[in-house]
């Protein structure tokens, strides 16, 4: 790809969402910020963003982020449609919500504490971020964010204005995030069919009834100690009732391609609930690993009556492409390589980067469907 093919395609981005930036300097900041996200960089901080800005040092960058007036929800929207019209999917595509640790140091910076991250494996210092993804056969990508914010933080008020934490900003647990991030997506109306999510979000009840009074169909992993309510109307442990599983239920099948090819498992699926409305299926899906057959994992499952096995295994199979969406933002366009401290700011930096991850995912499709093949040879 040129120099001007590319610069020509990046102008068409920015005219999509010039209009959350009222003033011609944070328009020409943010055009610098995202050129810079979307660099070859190896740290995307704040010095090193505006080096390749041509910049002296990074104030008006941080300008950008911290003081400029600008519709940071605006933008967030704006990318959800861009990723819907590139890749939406109203039959096979799936909303993943997942969290990720920001490793930090100090007590300042907002949400900070010390707490589990799933990126470290461990309890860290760092602030943890809510994402809901968007997948199907044609890509994935980031298209909502919230910052978690612990108890710590909500009852310290004056802690929380500090790092520009509003008082009406109240404490919501992780599974409440993705509730109300869910409920955006809905009432935005992009195509969707699918729900998915790991236990820390699939064990909350009032979460799964929700998403059924929405009708809303998901696979969402719960903890092997999990209660389900049996055909015979009794309440048993998720993994008593798949211990009862004859041999002959278990199916090998594929969950979709990973870095070493096809993903294969012994899957069974059981039904539960028998009082539930005409039209639609509960059931217990498991998920055993053949090389080790204690190694087993859970969802509950909602969606139509005639689903089949192998779409609740696509489905349950789709989760990891949001650690993909992850993975791919950090490393092409800067997601954990922020320098703020405040409230603002962090949403700022983490709305750009998805921005950026979605021109690289509206490029990548313009070149499939061959528009842009001629110029960029």
């Amino acid at each position: 790809m040129d120099a001007e093919a590319w610069s020509r395609e990046f102008s068409d981005f920015l005219a999509v969402f010039a209009h959350r930036f009222p003033r011609v300097e944070s328009r020409r900041q943010a055009a610098s910020y995202l050129r810079g996200l979307l660099s070859e960089l190896e740290r995307k901080n704040g010095w090193t963003l505006a080096e390749v800005s041509g910049e002296k040092g990074p104030e008006r960058l941080q300008r950008l982020l911290n003081f400029y007036a600008w519709d940071t929800d605006g933008l967030r929207d704006d990318v959800r449609s861009m990723v819907a019209e590139c890749i939406g999917d109203p039959e096979r595509g799936v909303l993943i919500l997942d969290d990720t640790g920001f490793l930090k140091k100090g007590l300042r910076s907002a949400g900070v504490a010390r707490q589990y991250s799933g990126t470290a494996g461990r309890i860290e210092n760092c602030q943890i971020g809510v994402f809901c993804a968007y997948a199907s056969p044609k890509g994935r990508a980031l298209i909502d964010r919230e910052l978690y914010l612990p108890k710590a933080w909500t009852s310290d008020r004056e802690r929380c204005r500090q790092a520009g934490i509003g008082d009406d900003v109240e404490f919501a647990t992780k599974p409440e995030l993705g509730q109300a991030m869910l409920a955006r997506v809905v009432a935005s109306g992009i195509p969707f069919r699918w729900v998915t999510a790991d236990e820390a979000y699939g064990q909350v009840w009032r979460f799964r009834w929700w998403m059924e009074e929405n009708r809303i169909a998901h696979v969402v992993a719960v903890p092997k100690t999990q209660m389900v309510i049996s055909m015979k109307l009794t309440q048993e442990r998720a993994h008593h009732m798949i211990a009862e599983v004859e041999p002959g239920m278990w199916q090998r099948l594929s969950c979709g391609d990973g870095a070493h090819g096809p993903r294969f498992y012994d899957w069974a699926a059981v039904d539960i609930r028998p009082l539930r409305e005409p039209g639609v299926g509960h059931w217990l899906l498991a998920r055993r690993s053949i090389s080790d057959p204690t190694e087993i994992a859970y969802y509950i499952c909602f969606a139509e009556a005639q689903t089949s096995l192998e779409e609740l295994v696509r489905v349950a199979g789709s989760r990891w492409a949001v650690e993909e969406c992850f993975q791919a933002a950090k490393n092409e366009t800067g997601l954990d390589h922020y320098q703020v401290r405040g409230y603002q700011a962090w949403y700022r930096h983490i709305t750009l980067s998805m921005a950026a991850s979605a021109f690289l995912l509206r490029l990548q499709k313009a070149e499939q469907k061959g528009e842009m093949v001629d110029t960029f040879r």
